[in-house]
């Protein structure tokens, strides 16, 4: 039978008013509402009656357990790069014995690449630089003997495996491509040169004994996902940078910020701390401060040195979601990644001065140097057992107002961002389900933030509330909200949750089983990503359980959907190979190719993704989707 083209149907289709594929779908709907029991039938025909998104042009795929990417029919996969590959032209190559150095990961592609994004050439469309984040490495894959560093040069094998990695990619015969040997691929890891800028630049908190004016650090690390600013830098996100330290002292008290931000005396699993004094707050308790920032960095200048910004306040970053105000200031939403924290957003002070030339370049380069801090405080809501919304309004975070001062232990602007989960506490702010990533629509202006888990939630300390409506928050929820006057200036907004993820084979009825729009064909936990295409379909990647049995039965290994913002209906697009998070995404400028990283295969064992070789070394890599028609993805 020939192939409908997307935008064809049979005189049948056109006549009943259904198209084939919503037919197909409802088939499959009501078939597993039969077979697993009457209790999802009502919500398969809610999902089936809700099928009329124009935007989502694909089957939802089955969930799979699979070593392997597993894509809708039309479209296929391919590697990039992978974990190892060098940079330069004749650089060092991928040693699968794990007995290279740390020199030779230092000019490699990173481990765990993560959020990434794609900066095409102004004057060739078929040239490109991608900024890929590379958020930590396993040892099990890194080290020789497979276990935790074990001396200061395993440790440097660790900084080096982390960071940033930009390469050049280019598009020969339509299809991108890495470029091996550019002048532009280059490496920003846990040993590079980096400089801080903002109000908390030079505080004595920052200083160390290598570092007395407190504005010069070594490395970035623990990077997470990104941002993407419209003067053309990319902003990565230090999140879990606390994992790295720990103190040679085994009496040693921390302070109450320190413990606030996750200091411990063994740190958690990295062991750094005994083989680098860098990491070891007996000796160096000031390097803790100095990590935990966002880092803008020039793609495009291999020679610039990377900034952290302070003014965007310090804390475990997940992602920088970059906006405007109607009036033209720069606006930068941010999630802190940890059970029981919160959602910030920062406003510059100045307004983004537009073009590329020399003024507008410097003038943009430093305008998230200056701005407001805010947090985030949402309402009880209206308990709406499905999907319930409300009202919110953001905190100011800046010394001398609402609390911020030497009475609650703050006695600058530069020890409020320093310690600016502590401020945040002070003021009051929600404390939320682990906020991960947030992105803003590109139709309407609301934002969305992926709330990926809180087993926490429903202790006395964090109780059961507005946009964190369950107790024992195992799948996660997505909650999104417009601020007034649809401004992102505003301090007032209205919010609900788009999604409640859940398993309605394994549970009958909320809260256990998610909200409406989840039916058993395209059921997840722990949403993490989030990016918008330039048509609006919400694309949403997971990190959670792939056990695939318990709470989690039939949800098979971590994916990728799409979701119309508009219908609420939601499509599996993707599954990922055995043990991995699929995290990061970018899309090309015409929307013909997807780039999705693969982090972490066969974290657990199981995997030799993306080789498939006997006793192959499984290798984080980013990957290259695309239609075999050539069409855009996911139309």
């Amino acid at each position: 039978m020939k192939r409908l083209e997307d935008n064809q149907l049979t005189d049948l289709e056109q006549m009943s008013g259904i198209s084939r594929r919503r037919f197909i779908s409802a088939g499959a709907l009501c078939g597993a509402a039969m077979f697993l029991g009457g209790n999802l039938l009502s919500r398969s025909a809610l999902a089936v009656g809700s099928a009329n998104s124009t935007l989502l042009g694909f089957d939802s795929i089955a969930s799979a357990t699979t070593d392997t990417i597993t894509l809708p029919a039309g479209y296929k996969s391919s590697v990039l790069i992978s974990w190892g590959q060098p940079l330069a032209a004749n650089g060092p190559a991928f040693d699968p014995t794990s007995k290279d150095s740390a020199a030779a990961h230092e000019v490699q592609f990173g481990d765990n690449n993560d959020g990434m994004s794609f900066f095409p050439f102004a004057d060739d469309e078929n040239r490109a630089l991608m900024a890929i984040n590379n958020e930590y490495t396993n040892y099990q894959y890194l080290l020789d003997h497979a276990g935790l560093p074990q001396s200061a040069e395993e440790v440097h094998k660790a900084l080096a495996s982390e960071g940033v990695s930009v390469i050049e990619v280019q598009r020969l015969d339509g299809k991108w491509q890495f470029v091996q040997g550019s002048k532009y691929n280059r490496r920003i890891h846990g040993n590079t040169p980096i400089s801080v800028s903002g109000p908390a630049a030079g505080h004595d908190w920052l200083k160390t004994a290598d570092d007395r004016t407190g504005k010069h650090v070594l490395g970035t690390f623990q990077n997470c996902s990104n941002g993407k600013t419209p003067w053309g830098t990319y902003l990565t996100c230090e999140e879990n940078f606390d994992d790295c330290f720990g103190s040679t002292d085994p009496a040693q008290q921390f302070d109450a910020a320190q413990v606030r931000y996750g200091a411990s005396i063994t740190g958690d699993g990295n062991d750094w701390h005994l083989h680098n004094p860098r990491f070891d707050m007996a000796k160096n308790p000031n390097e803790f401060n100095r990590h935990g920032w966002i880092v803008e960095i020039d793609p495009f200048d291999p020679q610039s040195t990377p900034i952290k910004r302070t003014a965007l306040g310090r804390f475990k970053h997940e992602n920088a979601a970059f906006t405007e105000t109607k009036d033209g200031r720069a606006v930068v939403y941010m999630g802190d990644d940890e059970r029981g924290e919160f959602i910030y957003k920062f406003i510059s002070k100045d307004k983004i001065k537009r073009g590329q030339g020399p003024d507008a370049i410097k003038h943009n380069r430093h305008i998230l140097d200056q701005g407001t801090l805010y947090v985030a405080r949402f309402d009880a809501g209206d308990k709406n057992p499905n999907l319930p919304k409300g009202h919110g309004r953001w905190v100011e975070l800046s010394f001398g107002k609402n609390g911020l001062d030497a009475s609650n232990g703050f006695n600058s602007q530069a020890e409020v961002l320093i310690h600016a989960r502590l401020a945040a506490s002070t003021v009051a702010a929600t404390r939320m389900d682990r906020p991960e990533w947030l992105v803003v629509s590109p139709k309407d202006g609301k934002v969305y933030c992926t709330l990926t888990n809180n087993v926490k939630r429903g202790q006395t300390d964090q109780p059961v509330n507005g946009p964190n409506p369950r107790a024992n928050n195992i799948y996660g929820q997505i909650l999104r909200w417009r601020e007034a006057n649809d401004d992102h200036a505003s301090t007032a907004f209205t919010w609900d949750l788009f999604v409640v993820a859940g398993n309605p084979v394994v549970h009958a009825g909320q809260p256990a089983a998610g909200s409406t729009n989840i039916t058993p064909q395209n059921m997840f936990n722990s949403p993490d990503g989030l990016s918008f295409d330039d048509a609006g379909r919400l694309w949403i990647q997971t990190d959670g359980d792939s056990s695939n049995a318990g709470d989690f039965a039939g949800m098979g290994n971590n994916q990728m959907l799409c979701a119309d913002p508009d219908t609420g209906e939601i499509r599996r697009f993707m599954v990922g190979p055995v043990g991995c998070e699929v995290t990061g995404i970018a899309f090309a400028p015409d929307q013909r190719t997807m780039f999705v990283g693969i982090q972490h295969p066969g974290e657990k064992g199981g995997s030799s993704f993306p080789e498939h070789l006997p006793n192959g070394k499984p290798r984080s890599s980013v990957m290259v989707i695309t239609r075999e028609d050539g069409g855009i993805i996911g139309a």
